[in-house]
């Protein structure tokens, strides 16, 4: 089984040795919680250090389970207790109901509870309170430790002990680690004692625990003011920088305030353009004040730029071994591996040179407030999606909607860069010319406000006017996710209206890859909700027989699989097997190859049957693309903490994108032959357009 960790841990660089274990030099001795499967060496670990000798027990389903007993004595061992489908109590993976299961059993993410976030300074900091070390030896020596102490003395958990069932153990523990790294609690993986230990690295996911860099400096005197509002408020004094017109040269750590002001930052003869992101029409309290980074002061009807984003409460190392910032900002040889951290504390940007041989300077770009350029030049693209839409943002009337839909099972019948098949129809496959630059949309899943994001960003309408960039949305734009709103197609309407009216604009740039919930089909049910039938029923009483007739055609005449130069998209994933092109083409005659584009998912524990590395492979290969191309996809967000997911699977070039998140869609847009993931945060947009005249 795969695992899930492979190719994304790194070293801790800056490590202290405490009794003779090499430990992350931010980490607080009395932060340390330690757990793993059973037989990786926990309890010798905890004794080698001196920490608590007794074992604990985490039911991560309880209600803060952050205060449980277990966790006041520390450094201590900890078993966790996880939910599992089709169990209501708590497991771990030694007890009977899980080793005597037939099937690997699934992980119930939701059941889990994290810490929220800390708001207010009256309120603990559940998530920086501990610190967990996954201690996850390879499979084959957790099973050699456990045949050796068998001799030791009896030990209940191994019982039946088999190879096979520390696979198993190791897989769900390296999957729960992963997955309470992505909720934001501090996690780092070791593999033995001897070996240094780990931190979670994601491509595309560039933030670094604080904890895993530097130490802070010494306690200021308390004859200083500075040691007095340490003393009672725990901060470190840094020093605030006001940015100028000449630059200045950064040589400590500094802090630079959130005053809606871009200026940038220069990194020996790299320029690097930081802005604040303030969303348009959000209230004051509910704003992330997080920043930009980029190099281009505008964007263009050419080409579509790519960004990064500093979240509030991010640390991110930019110079040369940040990987994904060179291959997007093109570093020079005057960047250091290592040359700056910077983290958003709250708005404000600590900036904190890491290598003084390499020159760090700043200057301010100009004195206008980010925040008023940012809605006078957003309003133009607002207008236009007006323009195009013709109307405020609403449901269309039902002849509108009935003109609308015939116009573009029209356009399907006849679609640009794509090949007919063997009687005459639209095939299953399009194939874009290079030229065009793809922004890549996953499930949206009736989320208006956020094809609206979408659309008013990165100039995307006027490329689509001037031939330049394609919108490929990779299905499942309807039916509502939100738990209460699954019975409610108003939003799947009028989403459905907006792509058809795109279509009918831009009917060579914009395109609609079929999903498995683009159908009436019984079988499309969320949550014990029949969406699809509903759907259908929805329409039939605000539109009538003769639209839902005309819904039908328009599924039957949707592609299923797209490609051009350097990526290949489907919803779902690849088809098991040998598939040829000539098959793709004359998909309504392979019926089970179309189910797969639409359904299948990626083989997990608990899904032995999902596609694999040698699927992608194959697929392509049979479409004679190389190994390197990106496989795109949608269908199987991997947890509820993000919307991409580079790598999926360990599967190089594989990723995977959802566009329905509540807090704002992402999209993969190709910058510089290089396809970037693209996170927007949510704007109330239909309220506005329909504020505008």
């Amino acid at each position: 089984m795969a695992d899930p960790l492979k190719k994304i841990l790194e070293p801790i660089q800056e490590l202290q040795n405490i009794r003779g274990i090499e430990l992350p030099i931010g980490l607080e001795f009395l932060q340390l919680v330690v757990t793993g499967p059973p037989g990786a060496g926990k309890s010798y670990y905890i004794e080698q250090i001196r920490g608590w000798p007794n074992e604990g027990y985490l039911d991560m389903t309880q209600k803060k389970w952050w205060k449980n007993q277990s966790l006041i004595y520390r450094p201590r061992e900890v078993h966790l207790g996880l939910p599992f489908r089709g169990h209501t109590d708590a497991l771990t993976v030694f007890d009977k109901e899980w080793l005597n299961s037939d099937t690997p059993l699934e992980i119930e993410y939701p059941r889990i509870r994290i810490p929220a976030v800390k708001t207010h300074s009256l309120q603990t900091n559940w998530r920086n309170r501990y610190i967990f070390e996954f201690l996850i030896p390879p499979p084959s020596t957790i099973y050699r430790q456990r045949l050796d102490r068998q001799s030791q003395g009896y030990f209940p958990v191994d019982e039946n002990l088999s190879l096979e069932m520390v696979k198993q153990q190791v897989a769900v523990y390296r999957e729960i680690a992963l997955y309470l790294h992505r909720a934001g609690l501090n996690i780092y993986i070791r593999k033995s004692l001897d070996k240094p230990p780990m931190r979670i690295a994601e491509r595309g996911v560039v933030n670094v625990p604080r904890w895993t860099l530097n130490k802070n400096p010494g306690r200021p005197s308390l004859k200083t003011f500075a040691g007095w509002k340490w003393l009672f408020r725990r901060h470190y004094p840094i020093k605030w920088i006001n940015i100028t017109h000449e630059p200045q040269s950064i040589t400590t750590t500094g802090r630079i305030a959130h005053d809606g002001k871009s200026f940038e930052l220069l990194l020996g003869d790299t320029k690097l353009r930081l802005q604040p992101e303030i969303p348009i029409g959000s209230k004051k309290h509910d704003t992330n004040k997080d920043w930009i980074i980029n190099t281009e002061r505008g964007c263009s009807t050419r080409t579509i730029n790519g960004f990064v984003r500093i979240r509030v409460g991010e640390t991110v190392v930019i110079g040369g071994a940040n990987k994904e910032y060179d291959e997007l900002f093109n570093f020079s040889p005057s960047v250091a591996k290592r040359h700056v951290s910077v983290t958003n504390r709250k708005g404000d940007l600590i900036l904190t040179p890491l290598e003084t041989e390499y020159s760090t300077k700043i200057v301010r770009l100009d004195d206008l407030d980010y925040r008023e350029r940012l809605e006078r030049g957003r309003l133009t693209s607002l207008r236009t999606i007006l323009r195009i839409y013709g109307q405020s943002i609403t449901p269309l009337p039902p002849a509108k909607a009935l003109e609308s839909i015939r116009d573009v099972n029209d356009i399907l019948r006849d679609e640009s860069y794509r090949e007919k098949d063997k009687k005459g129809r639209p095939g299953g496959l399009v194939e874009l010319p290079a030229k065009l630059t793809p922004v890549i949309v996953g499930d949206l899943h009736a989320q208006v406000n956020n094809l609206l994001k979408i659309l008013s960003e990165s100039c995307l309408l006027d490329c689509l006017r001037m031939n330049t960039a394609s919108l490929i949305i990779l299905g499942d734009a309807v039916h509502s996710e939100i738990v209460h709103e699954m019975e409610k197609f108003e939003s799947s309407m009028l989403i459905m209206d907006l792509i058809f009216q795109l279509k009918r604009t831009f009917p060579a740039n914009v395109f609609y890859i079929r999903g498995n919930h683009d159908t009436f089909s019984p079988e499309i049910n969320k949550n014990g909700v029949p969406q699809g039938t509903l759907f259908e029923e929805t329409l039939l009483q605000h539109r009538g027989a003769e639209y839902v007739h005309e819904m039908n055609t328009f599924y039957d005449l949707l592609p299923y699989i797209i490609c051009s130069d350097g990526y290949i998209a489907c919803h779902a994933g690849p088809p098991r097997g040998t598939i040829k092109k000539e098959a793709l083409i004359n998909i309504k005659t392979n019926k089970n190859i179309a189910k797969q584009l639409i359904t299948i998912r990626m083989q997990r524990p608990h899904y032995p049957s999902g596609y694999t590395k040698g699927d992608v492979k194959k697929l392509r290969k049979n479409l004679g693309f190389p190994q390197k191309t990106r496989f795109i996809v949608g269908h199987t967000p991997m947890d509820p903490f993000g919307s991409f997911w580079l790598h999926a699977g360990t599967i190089k070039n594989h990723h995977i994108i959802y566009s329905a998140h509540i807090e704002g869609p992402s999209v993969f847009i190709r910058s510089n032959n290089r396809f970037l993931p693209i996170s927007y945060p949510i704007e109330p947009l239909i309220d506005i357009l329909n504020d505008l005249k």
